[in-house]
């Protein structure tokens, strides 16, 4: 009985081998027709079209099979753009393109997401958007091994290893490694803002500036503090909060070794070290650290004082000069000396001293 059944697994193993060694000329045979097949191809068409003619690049030597193909390759040399869109202006090099371009005027989206419905102009548009559905990430860091689904992602990212920043401000000289980065930075020269509320007229430079100001139209604050009960609009606001009654100062100076709560504050108190006085007067020359105080500056020179008493109806420039004129009234004296003398402001307690 043990003999068959080792005769029957020999049996099976000698068939298996030779399946194997028959797959394998097969695999030969059909691997030389395909070699034979790629190299002679160009001769099979040149044999198909014996009298046809040759164009080529006089730039790159490119060979292409007719004229028309020749002239719209060499508008990659020239730069030439002869499709211009009749809605904006703007012109492209092949037809293609300027079809492509004119979805944008006429809303037409062509190509729809199966799972979420939405829309694009372009199937190149729709297959990275897919990636967001599947999770692939098929393009990875080969420093850090983190992955992107895009690969312009992939290239910025590079940028934070190799410190590069090719797009640099023409006014100040700063680098960044993204495009729209310079975008936004050159509204602080241009003093443009494009982003408009239309509930106030208010406008602003940056889009989610524009956000957060909505917010604070709306008469909903679900974000409350535990320990005074005052809302906001955003998580955000709360957490900022919240260092009030902690006291916490995460951001500490390396220099002085002075310590603040928020990063603003930091980043305004680092310029007194650094001589940085980027806001200017425009009257009178003089610069400031911060633009608060450039603000408060510039309304001596308007004369303006929006800040009103209302018990004596005394007007003043700064909300700290009204504050400390209120404490007249209340006989409120929150500054006390070492010895306990009390005072009406710091700038008392400072002469006491």
């Amino acid at each position: 009985m043990l003999f068959i059944k080792t005769q029957e697994i020999l049996t099976l193993t000698v068939l298996k081998i030779d399946e194997e060694q028959k797959q394998n000329e097969r695999c030969k045979k059909t691997k030389q027709w395909k070699i034979k097949t790629d190299s002679s191809k160009q001769k099979s068409d040149m044999n198909a079209h014996p009298d046809q003619k040759l164009y080529s690049c006089k730039v790159c030597d490119k060979t292409l099979s007719r004229n028309s193909h020749l002239t719209k390759h060499m508008s990659i040399h020239t730069g030439e753009k002869p499709f211009t869109c009749g809605s904006c202006g703007r012109s492209f090099q092949c037809k293609a393109h300027l079809n492509c371009h004119m979805m944008i005027h006429t809303g037409e989206k062509p190509f729809s997401c199966v799972s979420c419905g939405k829309s694009f102009r372009a199937k190149s548009e729709l297959l990275p958007h897919m990636r967001i559905h599947t999770g692939e990430k098929p393009f990875w860091c080969v420093v850090c091994g983190k992955s992107f689904a895009l690969r312009p992602t992939l290239t910025i990212h590079m940028r934070t290893h190799t410190g590069e920043k090719p797009f640099s401000c023409v006014t100040c000289g700063k680098g960044f490694a993204r495009r729209f980065s310079l975008i936004y930075h050159m509204r602080t020269h241009t003093g443009e803002k494009p982003f408009c509320c239309v509930n106030c007229g208010r406008c602003f430079g940056f889009k989610s500036s524009l956000t957060r100001h909505i917010m604070t139209h709306r008469s909903e604050k679900p974000f409350s503090c535990v320990t005074c009960r005052k809302q906001f609009t955003r998580k955000l606001y709360l957490l900022l909060h919240m260092k009030t009654h902690t006291g916490e100062k995460c951001f500490a100076c390396g220099t002085c070794g002075k310590s603040f709560q928020f990063k603003s504050q930091f980043n305004s108190h680092m310029r007194s070290h650094t001589s940085d006085r980027r806001f200017s007067c425009t009257s009178c020359g003089q610069k400031f650290f911060t633009k608060s105080l450039l603000t408060s500056h510039m309304k001596t020179h308007k004369y303006e004082k929006p800040f009103l008493c209302e018990t004596c109806e005394t007007r003043f420039r700064t909300k700290s000069q009204l504050l400390i004129h209120m404490s007249t009234h209340t006989g409120e004296k929150p500054f006390s000396c070492f010895y306990q003398k009390i005072f009406l402001n710091y700038s008392h307690e400072n002469s006491h001293r």
